[in-house]
């Protein structure tokens, strides 16, 4: 959430962060929606993590009005949101929901003699009650893997006492 002080982020900082998971729910309901669903799951989450990017780099547009860098910093504001909004908000968590319900599915199959509609609610069960425990070590492995990597290639022009652009 936003810091003491600072603006409010409307992408972060408020309800429409959740807008993000909407894929894992989709993938939590997989065993009793229509696929359409579940795609339709992931066509939320894609928007928001577009429409968050897009923001960013308005507010980088802002920023850098008059900086010779403009076009850099905006690209560099865009894709750096794009890439973790969709490792941390889509792919890694819509990978990591989808098999763990698909498990706990095969798992309840081999081991219970629960009836199949039974199965398909415990482990929709599952899948939501997972996403609150997977967000944090998603985020912060993203976060990781970035600086590790990508953050890197575009640092490389900033000098160590400027603040990335992002």
């Amino acid at each position: 959430m936003a810091q003491h002080g600072a603006e409010r982020d409307l992408y972060r900082d408020t309800w429409v962060r959740y807008l993000g998971y909407a894929n894992e729910v989709g993938e939590s309901f997989r065993a009793l929606v229509p696929k359409a669903v579940v795609w339709a799951s992931y066509g939320v989450a894609t928007a928001y993590v577009t429409a968050d990017a897009a923001d960013k780099g308005l507010k980088a547009a802002q920023v850098n009005a008059d900086s010779p860098d403009r076009t850099a910093d905006i690209t560099v504001a865009v894709v750096d949101t794009f890439v973790w909004q969709a490792l941390a908000s889509v792919a890694i968590p819509g990978f990591t929901i989808n098999r763990l319900c698909a498990a706990s599915l095969y798992l309840m199959g081999r081991l219970t003699r629960w009836p199949l509609p039974v199965r398909k609610w415990a482990t929709t069960a599952v899948g939501l009650s997972a996403i609150p425990v997977i967000i944090t070590p998603i985020d912060r492995s993203v976060d990781y893997l970035l600086d590790s990597s990508l953050r890197k290639l575009y640092n490389v022009h900033k000098k160590p006492d400027e603040p990335r652009p992002v």
